[in-house]
């Protein structure tokens, strides 16, 4: 047990669920006992009053049915509770009680109890005044210095002052520039209200300039009753804080000036009368309620201020003398007194813990029992100390990356992809314009070894592919259990997607309360996104794959696409894009061959990938270890650059329209603030056609707006597209140079580094800065080459040239021998080593023109193209020709 904990005197919890705040907890003799023994009033948002009268048999003790005085809902939420003499013709205390719209006062009283229950508490209802404003807090006090009663001033959520002496209404004031509510106090010293407006400014009124100052029923009259009414509402002293305020407390413990007490955000304020700081102390927590409480020493005040850490700080002036820790984090504190103890803490929090408790230690009774002295054996010591030795060595002979009680994991999911498409489709809100969207199930199990809690299985698949629900929560995992959910997979954009793959995710906590996570992956089958159709012979982009092998039939390979009555004979097979493209598969009859054609270049990455993939697990079926694919043809770069253009292009417009909605929207709110201006005025003029130029403003945002979203839309698909093609010329890159699996991977974060393309992160300057590196570091041709250093702020670039001319410099370094790699022992090759005997081509020549050996792309430094025939593999015409003849 702490030190300086908050020692409990006496504590509840009031009601379920109910919530309070600064105004509803309040301390007073309110039954008027003429004991001097405090009661303790509070007041919920849920409408419940209740009075306490804590009366422990010892510290600590749990709360009596007889501490409860009394408990009563009324109709409405309590905002405040107060208590003072608010009834004429008695100075007896009456409780005062805040609703939204209401201010009710009532009398408590008690009966003496002739049985052993005890007495016996009710309330009475003296008068209410029904508000025509939402009120948000009040004050009282002897306003214009009136003795023996109180009266009561209540400001609402609109800034108005409301006054009541007593059972009558007296006026109501607007606080001048009011634009939120802040805490209100009375100075009864200077008869002043002091408040802090949403200037972060601390403002006092003077009681008589409130009386005395224009009516706030005839603020909206016209000008000459206003005149006629009264003086206009001036403040008396104004102090600027720079925050806003929580509570302000006005007290005054002699017969001295009286302090006005602010508690700020980050600072407690104390002021004089006139407005002037006497002292100021800048707190290192939030602060969550405050109370001055007493005079130790002459020209002092002790404060009491609870934090949101749970920690209430006792200060003299600026001096702090006590710290504490409390169980919850108070709203309200008050001091009070109870039988003979004086001085009890009161505070309550948010959720309704009532406590009372003084300050204080206990001192601590344990004592350390004494340790039995034995003798040291150290020949078990040292039997021991080989034996763990033994077991370190054990353990670090093994080469595993997680130790051994790692290798089973706790929780583990798995992913089962249906073999068949849906009968009926799951496809929700698909854009599709095919007549019926595939669906594909996904049967995913979570499968647990211990407890785990809390459970959350997350399901990712790429865009433009969508999953019926992709967030899963679960009850606590009973060791040994599983669980298991379905759902579908379909294409919901209009393009066909870049990958057919996706991921499941679990996190939990185990017992111990660390958080762990769990994934798996999936693939989907190519006949979600498309289906068989007829070939076709003609296209615009063509490319064939050299294998090692003699072909294999379709039927063998591409089963779930072709009809098993062809036989062997099916050389040619077509695949129809759900998105309407199609792609064509022929196997050369006399070579070695594949080839895939398609009006587009980013259709024939899926079926590319597919082919090869079918083609490796076909021979590894079959026990032949040397089966490889290669490409010899040349990399459609221009074809490629085109998908850049044709994204940055869209990159461009994006920043565009963003830049005429900006405009346009400023010219909207101009004209607003004019029209506005014309109406308020009160002799009318004419609006000179503004009222026009708003409407034609207006549908021009709505049109850029549109157009905007629109861009966006094609600016998503242009990068599927452009993903789609990344990823082909990767594969013909690591093909063609028959790149290691390290080095495709170095490839791949080259050119794809983002999942998703925003305008403040575009692909163009992630790839460019990428290949920039690669080129000055493993794929430099000279050290000074290296010394260059690379721009570290990554900006969207004004055009794609130097980006194009980047990717034609890196495929010409990996045609002369270059490696890809990450360490630097490799940054510089010399030309003598590379591969093939290449001589090294000056930067010059390569700035002039620039050519690829077996590429038909030549790019010079005009950005013109030119087509030459690629030397390697059959000519263009006579591959066209065969391939043909075969179809």
């Amino acid at each position: 047990m702490s030190l300086f904990k908050a020692r409990d005197w006496w504590s509840t919890i009031l009601g379920e669920k109910e919530e309070f705040d600064q105004g509803c907890l309040c301390v007073a003799d309110v039954d008027n006992s003429g004991s001097g023994q405090d009661k303790v009033i509070v007041g919920s948002y849920n409408g419940y009053l209740r009075i306490f009268n804590p009366h422990p048999v010892k510290p600590g003790d749990e709360v009596q049915p007889e501490d409860l005085l009394l408990e009563v809902q009324l109709r409405e939420p309590i905002l405040q509770v107060e208590v003072g003499k608010f009834v004429s013709g008695t100075e007896g205390l009456h409780l005062a009680v805040l609703h939204c719209r209401k201010l009710c006062v009532y009398a408590v009283s008690g009966t003496q109890g002739n049985v052993e229950h005890g007495n016996q508490y009710q309330i009475k209802l003296m008068y209410e005044h029904n508000l025509q404003r939402t009120a948000c807090n009040m004050t009282y006090g002897p306003f214009g210095g009136v003795k023996g009663r109180d009266l009561i001033c209540i400001q609402s959520m609109d800034g108005m002052l409301m006054l009541f002496e007593q059972e009558s209404y007296a006026f109501g004031r607007f606080l001048p520039g009011f634009l939120l509510p802040g805490p209100l106090a009375y100075s009864s010293r200077t008869d002043s209200f002091i408040t802090v407006s949403s200037c972060q400014q601390v403002e006092s009124y003077k009681y008589q300039v409130l009386a005395f100052a224009t009516d706030a029923d005839e603020r909206h009259d016209t000008e000459e009753r206003k005149l006629s009414s009264g003086k206009r509402l001036a403040v008396d002293w104004v102090l600027n804080i720079g925050e806003q305020a929580l509570d302000i407390r006005v007290v005054s413990f002699n017969q001295g000036a009286s302090s006005v007490f602010v508690l700020g955000e980050r600072n407690f304020f104390c002021l004089k009368d006139n407005g002037q700081i006497r002292f100021m102390k800048k707190l290192d927590y939030s602060p969550s309620c405050f109370i001055p409480y007493c005079s130790v020493r002459e020209g002092t005040i002790n404060t009491l201020i609870a934090n949101h850490n749970k920690i209430l700080n006792v200060y003299q002036d600026i001096t702090l003398k006590w710290a504490s820790q409390l169980p919850c984090i108070p709203v309200s504190v008050k001091v009070a007194n109870f039988q003979d103890l004086k001085g009890v803490i009161v505070t309550l929090s948010d959720d309704g813990h009532l406590q009372c408790s003084y300050l204080g230690t206990d001192p601590s009774i344990f004592q350390a029992p004494k340790v039995d002295s034995r003798e040291i054996n150290y020949e078990e010591m040292n039997a021991e100390m080989k034996e763990l030795q033994k077991i370190i060595r054990e353990a670090t002979k093994t080469q595993d990356i997680l130790p051994e009680s790692e290798k089973q994991r706790d929780v583990t999911v798995t992913a089962e992809v249906s073999p068949d498409l849906d009968e009926e489709s799951q496809a929700i809100d698909s854009e599709v314009k095919a007549g019926a969207v595939p669906s594909l199930t996904v049967k995913i199990t979570i499968q647990s070894r211990v407890k785990a809690q809390k459970p959350c299985l997350a399901v990712c698949v790429q865009a433009p592919l969508a999953v019926t629900c992709d967030q899963f929560v679960f009850d606590d995992l009973e060791p040994d259990s599983s669980e298991t959910v379905v759902l579908s997979v379909f294409l919901k954009e209009n393009c066909s997607p870049p990958e057919l793959e996706g991921t499941c995710m679990v996190s939990y906590n185990i017992s111990t309360g660390i958080p762990r996570v769990s994934q798996c992956s999936f693939s989907l089958p190519l006949k979600l996104v498309c289906f068989p159709a007829q070939p076709s012979k003609a296209a615009n982009h063509k490319l064939t794959i050299d294998t090692n092998k003699p072909p294999i039939s379709f039927v063998t390979i591409f089963p779930d696409f072709v009809d098993p009555s062809e036989g062997d004979q099916a050389n040619a097979l077509g695949f129809q894009f759900l998105t309407g493209s199609k792609t064509t598969l022929l196997a050369s009859k006399t070579s070695q061959r594949y080839r895939i054609q398609s009006d587009q270049l980013e259709d024939l990455w899926l079926v590319t990938k597919e082919l090869i993939h079918r083609l490796q697990e076909h021979f590894k079926k079959q026990n032949c270890k040397d089966f490889a694919c290669t490409f010899s043809g040349s990399i459609p770069l221009q074809e490629y650059f085109e998908l850049i253009d044709r994204h940055f292009e869209l990159r461009l417009n994006a920043e565009k329209y963003q830049e005429l909605l900006s405009e346009r929207a400023v010219q909207f709110r101009a004209i607003e603030r004019r029209l506005l201006t014309r109406f308020k005025d009160k002799t009318p003029a004419p609006l000179q056609h503004l009222d026009t130029l708003l409407e034609g403003t207006f549908r021009e945002v709505i049109a850029l707006a549109d157009a905007a979203e629109e861009n966006q839309a094609n600016m998503f698909q242009a990068f599927a597209k452009l993903k789609s093609a990344t990823h082909l010329v990767i594969m013909l890159i690591s093909l063609w140079q028959k790149l290691s699996t390290d080095q495709v991977a170095i490839l791949e974060a080259t050119f794809l580094p983002l999942a998703e393309d925003t305008q403040e992160l575009g692909w163009e300057e992630t790839v460019d800065a990428a290949v920039s590196y690669l080129l000055r570091t493993c794929l430099s041709k000279s050290s000074k080459e290296q010394a260059l250093t690379l721009s570290s702020q990554l900006s969207m670039p004004k055009d794609t040239s130097r980006l194009k001319k980047n990717i034609t410099l890196f495929c010409d370094r990996l045609a002369k021998g270059g490696r890809l790699s990450l360490s630097t022992d490799s940054a510089a090759q010399p030309a003598a080593a590379m591969p093939g005997g290449c001589a090294t081509i000056p930067e010059s020549d390569l700035e002039e023109r620039t050519f690829i050996p077996g590429s038909t792309a030549v790019f010079a430094s005009h950005g013109q193209t030119t087509k030459q025939k690629s030397k390697p593999g059959l000519s263009e015409d006579a591959e066209e020709e065969t391939k043909s003849h075969e179809l």
